[in-house]
């Protein structure tokens, strides 16, 4: 019976390898869980052609946005593991889980991970009347006027919201958490002073910190960003280990042949260090990364965890 398994094993093994040698043979969809435009789109369609280049096949843009990109993750969980469906997800596809009931995915469970794309650091700004020129005298601002200072978000459960929940818990400042409908109407309330602060994506605010209408007091990223060389993180600020990163990356669905994913990583790697491709990502404010499927894959655990913590802390549901 035993020498029966393996033989079993060892055949469907060899079967595996001569499909994903055979791979692929029509064109490849890759779901991308937001609309067009922005750096993911842009992402998506400056890797999408190369990599049809690479593996001799159309590579087809598939966009499936909405529900925090709940649709376009569950669509791809649910896909054949047979390498023609792929999807580009966002940080939402590992913090879902902890934010909404009944999410249709496991963002362990249900994928084989390809590898991360791009990071994209958040800026804490200011509005210029506020008299905070660094974190410590924000802080400082708002612990002498708790409950005074109101800082934007995009939404609840967004990367500048949850940004501004983990700054609470770290600091220990009570201010007020205004959300919008979108980084755009966040930022312009900043700029307009109806609202004191917001951690806002690095491509929407440095426009405005170089126009002068919002003041750059730190970033979110573990370690200064060449999105922002001269720009201190909020780690470095007294907040070790501080680190706020939206993020975007390639999942296959679970049990994706090993020897496709490899090839998926390897071509989608190459790609991200080809100097047109890295020089216009770092153009968008965002941070070419290009890793192994296991590092990629300790990565969404370590954010699911983390997250996780922060959220339960705050209480964020979202129905």
């Amino acid at each position: 019976m035993i020498k029966g398994a393996l033989l079993c094993c060892a055949l469907l093994s060899l079967a595996g390898v001569g499909y994903a040698q055979g791979y692929p043979n029509k064109p490849v969809r890759m779901i991308v869980a937001v609309p067009p435009g922005g750096p993911a789109d842009t992402l998506a369609r400056l890797v999408g052609p190369r990599l049809s280049e690479a593996l001799g096949q159309a590579v087809v843009i598939d966009n499936r946005p909405g529900a925090n990109g709940i649709i376009a993750y569950e669509m791809a969980a649910h896909s054949a593991s047979d390498g023609y469906t792929f999807v580009l997800v966002a940080a939402g596809v590992a913090i879902n889980p902890s934010l909404y009931r009944n999410v249709p995915y496991d963002p362990i469970r249900d994928f084989s991970p390809i590898t991360l794309g791009i990071t994209v650091p958040n800026i804490l700004v200011v509005h210029p009347s506020v008299a905070a020129a660094s974190v410590r005298e924000l802080i400082a601002l708002a612990k002498a006027r708790p409950e005074q200072l109101a800082f934007a978000s995009a939404g609840n459960g967004t990367s500048g919201h949850l940004a501004l929940e983990l700054f609470r818990q770290s600091s220990g400042i009570k201010v007020v958490h205004v959300p919008f409908k979108g980084g755009g109407p966040a930022l312009t309330n900043v700029i307009a002073g109806q609202v004191q602060a917001l951690f806002s994506i690095a491509l929407a605010a440095t426009p405005q910190v170089k126009a002068g209408k919002v003041r750059a007091l730190a970033i979110t990223s573990a370690s200064r960003s060449p999105v922002a060389p001269d720009l201190p993180t909020v780690a470095e600020s007294g907040f070790p280990g501080f680190e706020v990163i939206g993020w975007f990356g390639w999942l296959a669905p679970a049990k994706t042949p090993r020897e496709i994913v490899n090839r998926l990583n390897r071509e989608i790697v190459r790609i991200l260090n080809m100097s047109e491709v890295h020089d216009r990502l770092l153009s968008l404010s965002t941070v070419p990364v290009g890793n192994t499927s296991e590092q990629f894959a300790g990565f969404i655990r370590a954010e699911r965890d983390k997250w996780a913590k922060v959220i339960r802390a705050a209480d964020i549901k979202i129905e």
